[in-house]
């Protein structure tokens, strides 16, 4: 809005007061309209269950605080893997229409996020932000144009794939970690949340607070593998299994990590002005110790314990705290979602989310009623791998997934681990017959059997027929999975050990 209109030259004195109070008004107004400082932080494989304010084991009293001082988002839904998460909190896409529904981004992969999508911190860039990202990418690298920086964020501080050693930032036969574009080799050899904490106190202390913030922060923890130091470790002597035990240690590491986060926000005097949105990319990995109880199954399935998630958002545009928000809200929503808390415009109806943030401000109904938890058919063990929500019910056509049981956390894992490179889940499969699954039909009334228990497909025909209606319809908008074989070209022998874009 211009106020070139109110030029002093032509007030004349007995106009004065008027206008200076006018001006005042005017002052007040925009001071009042600033942009939020904006934090986007998703924990990797995060389940349900492991998290303090939703499992009172588990110490994580800074994500909890947060949590209870906002509004917890009791129905967060996202992908079942990290990857297709990924790309719907970028892009406000389901993966399907992108051809990311299938796995995840492979290292050594020619594949990356669609370059003809805009993604979230190219927007808010071009409305004003100053843009920076920490932790794990795992939306492609090889090309240059694929990468963070190249993708809207001004500074990048992480890796590409999709895991690696916490201390010395090894995934498979190759380093990761960058610096913006550059190789980070001061990375190797500290343990990882050490390091993102560093990170996240200097971009916030290098920051003009005159220029809102946007900070995405996907941190390593708590995916697999499996390491922490002993401190944490020792805040869990009653978990008698050592996996959970070392587990629930990488839970309360990534905790410290947003007590400094928080810590250095308010010593900036930038708190207050700060919108927190808090999410998992995926349920957690059950044979690694993820736990996602009482809800069914875990990462890689398309039961809720793959894809309801712990999330809250926290800030002062909030108009009631402490609060369970029940309306729907889907990974594709974040994006539209941050993008209005931010105060900025942007309409484009070819996107599949919503913004729900009138919605969790004012704790009224979400504006989403259905969404799809994913649609593919590519190839074995998944092929069929559907389902859909619309109202209060679930549909699945299919493989669910991987794990297909109610896991607490205390059970031991009764079959072989996974390679966490998903290159063998066709031979390692759920020790629950993996047969028994592939051409599955399951109808779930959610609201009244949340941990799907009672299979209604056989009950309520009319039920299924409209749910695979709505299904078949959004087959028409799905392209196909590219999912190409690994690349020789991008092994990181060709690149002095190091996995680098540059090669497709």
């Amino acid at each position: 809005m211009s106020y070139d209109v109110l030029r002093y030259h032509s007030v004349n004195k007995t106009m004065m007061p008027l206008y200076f109070t006018f001006l005042f008004l005017i002052l007040v107004a925009t001071a009042s309209g600033k942009p939020p400082h904006v934090v986007f932080m998703v924990v990797d494989d995060l389940g349900w269950n492991d998290v303090g304010f939703n499992n009172p084991d588990i110490k994580s009293p800074n994500i909890d605080s947060l949590a209870h001082d906002g509004v917890i988002l009791n129905h967060a839904y996202v992908q079942p893997l990290c990857s297709p998460s990924r790309s719907a909190f970028m892009t406000s896409y389901y993966p399907f229409r992108l051809g990311l529904q299938h796995m995840v981004i492979n290292a050594q992969q020619p594949v990356c996020a669609p370059l003809d999508k805009t993604l979230l911190p190219q927007v808010l860039k071009k409305n004003g932000y100053a843009t920076h990202m920490l932790g794990k990418w795992h939306l492609g690298f090889c090309r240059p144009e694929c990468t963070p920086t190249h993708r809207g964020f001004d500074s990048y501080f992480g890796y590409y794939n999709s895991r690696e050693d916490y201390y010395v930032k090894v995934q498979g036969n190759g380093l990761d970690f960058h610096i913006n574009d550059k190789i980070n080799w001061n990375a190797v050899g500290n343990y990882s949340s050490f390091q993102y904490g560093d990170a996240v106190e200097n971009v916030v202390r290098q920051h003009d607070v005159t220029t809102p913030l946007f900070l995405y922060f996907p941190i390593q923890s708590v995916h697999e593998p499996l390491e922490v130091p002993l401190r944490y470790y020792d805040m869990y002597p009653n978990i008698t299994i050592d996996g959970r035990r070392i587990f629930s240690g990488m839970v309360s590491a990534a905790d410290e990590v947003v007590g400094r986060l928080v810590k250095v926000l308010k010593e900036k005097a930038m708190f207050d002005d700060t919108i927190i949105f808090f999410t998992a990319d995926n349920g957690g990995w059950v044979p690694y110790h993820g736990n996602n109880y009482p809800l069914r199954g875990g990462k890689i399935t398309i039961w809720e314990g793959g894809t309801r998630v712990p999330a809250f958002v926290h800030g002062k545009p909030l108009q009631k705290t402490g609060v369970r928000y029940d309306g729907l809200m889907h990974a594709v929503d974040w994006f539209p979602t941050i993008l209005e808390a931010a105060g900025i415009s942007y309409s484009d109806p070819k996107r599949d989310g919503i913004s729900q943030w009138k919605s969790i401000t004012t704790l009224s109904a979400s504006k989403r009623t259905e969404f799809v938890y994913n649609l593919d058919n590519h190839t074995t063990p998944f092929q069929g791998h559907a389902a859909i929500r619309v109202g209060d019910f679930k549909l699945i056509e299919g493989y669910p997934g991987l794990y297909n049981g109610w896991y607490k956390p205390n059970d031991s894992w009764p079959g072989e681990k996974p390679n966490p490179d998903y290159s063998d889940l066709h031979v390692q499969m759920d020790p629950y017959s993996y047969s028994n699954w592939t051409n599955f039909k399951g109808l779930y009334n959610i609201r009244d059997d949340p941990y799907e228990h009672t299979n209604l497909y056989d009950k309520l025909p009319e039920v299924v027929k409209k749910l695979q209606a709505r299904m078949s319809y959004y087959y028409t908008m799905m392209v196909p999975a590219n999912y190409p074989p690994k690349d020789p070209k991008g092994n990181p022998m060709n690149f002095d050990l190091w996995w680098q874009p540059g090669w497709c």
